[in-house]
């Protein structure tokens, strides 16, 4: 299985990307995903994301040759948003096929889980006030990673 990964300013379009993941095949049961909005937390006005090109996208197809290592998928998509993008706007797409429903699901939160932990992106929260920061690691999402790892 080669992911199909992709860093990007332009949105995505989850009817057509899921049609492309199955692509009339048979041999997959069901495809889960997740998919990230940009949340306006505390008056953001917009988040700008920034990354290595390059970089990130191998780093994310590692992420993804591990979920399939994990689980039998048939097929796996990442779509990362990068640049300036507004409260509302989608930013994250997360795809895993399966022939069954609970290895697509598992290896859907698996990737999403190392995508907010592993990945290379830097957020920057601009505020209406034009105050701006950058977004640090959370512990919560380190623990919802963890999971992946414990026993190992």
């Amino acid at each position: 299985m080669t992911p199909t990964v992709r860093v990007q300013t332009e949105a995505f379009d989850i009817a057509a990307e899921t049609a492309a993941l199955a692509g009339g095949r048979t041999d997959v049961g069901g495809i889960a995903s997740f998919v990230g909005i940009t949340r306006a937390d505390d008056r953001l006005a917009r988040m700008v994301l920034e990354h290595y090109p390059g970089m990130t996208e191998r780093a994310i197809a590692a992420i993804a040759r591990d979920a399939a290592a994990r689980w039998p998928l048939t097929g796996c998509t990442v779509i990362h948003r990068v640049g300036p993008l507004t409260p509302g706007e989608p930013i994250v797409l997360v795809l895993a096929a399966s022939a069954h429903r609970t290895a697509a699901l598992e290896a859907c939160a698996f990737l999403i889980d190392w995508l907010k932990t592993k990945a290379p992106f830097w957020k920057r929260e601009e505020f209406a006030s034009g105050d701006s920061r950058w977004v640090e690691a959370r512990a919560s999402d380190d623990a919802a990673a963890a999971r992946w790892t414990a026993g190992s």
